[in-house]
């Protein structure tokens, strides 16, 4: 049952991925080390072409372009995954503020969700690193949908999980893309750009921008009402 309809905020949905953790590092090394050893020329900045998208649609972009012969697109993303979840048990630390609002969330008595696009295994591996395991109501990946961010199912998925009604749903974000998906969920949206992003003039469509999640004090979340 969805619970009753007010202008006030009902639920929080963390992206994962440059959100809880900076993680964005990682993809990157990853992507690099596995792409160019196919063959792929690309660049660290060539990296930021692809954020927030799923990983399969990384390999699918990158393959379209410079198509490889040998392993599969399929075994080339696995690749890249366990990687990933190799340096995430390594290295992974919580980006500041995260444990703080969480805990301010949940005191407000909002729900609080995860709608990421990564799999299954790396957002258990994360949330194992982080001490985060149980800090949310919901987790939800996009790995099983037919599409991952921009498109809003992820998010959608989240909020029908947590009974609460998309537009009463603050999703915060990293990565121009997912802010895409949390708008096409019909979602309230903070945008937290990394510092290579900051000045990405897309970021307006966002209704909320801050810095970090140190910002995401009571007094901010007070102007929510």
């Amino acid at each position: 049952m969805i619970r009753a309809v007010s202008h006030e905020i009902q639920a929080v949905i963390f992206d994962m991925d440059g959100v809880l953790v900076d993680s964005e590092p990682f993809w990157q090394q990853a992507e690099l080390e596995i792409l160019t050893d196919q063959g792929v020329p690309m660049s660290f900045e060539d990296t930021l072409k692809t954020q927030g998208l799923r990983i399969d649609q990384v390999v699918a972009y990158w393959y379209q372009r410079h198509p490889w012969s040998g392993r599969t697109p399929e075994q080339i993303a696995d690749a890249i995954l366990q990687r990933v979840v190799t340096l995430i048990d390594a290295q992974g630390a919580p980006l500041p503020g995260v444990e703080q609002s969480i805990a301010a969330i949940h005191a407000r008595g909002w729900a609080v969700g995860l709608a990421t696009s990564s799999p299954s295994l790396l957002i258990d591996a994360t949330l194992n690193r982080l001490g985060l395991t149980g800090a949310f109501s919901v987790t939800c990946s996009a790995e099983a949908l037919p599409y991952g961010k921009p498109h809003p199912q992820v998010y959608l998925d989240a909020a029908q999980g947590l009974s609460v009604n998309p537009e009463h749903c603050l999703a915060i974000e990293d990565s121009f893309n997912g802010i895409l998906a949390a708008k096409a969920a019909r979602m309230s949206v903070l945008a937290i750009p990394d510092p290579h992003h900051r000045d990405d003039p897309r970021f307006v469509i966002a209704d909320h921008r801050l810095n970090s999640l140190d910002q995401m004090t009571d007094s901010w979340m007070d102007s929510l009402s």
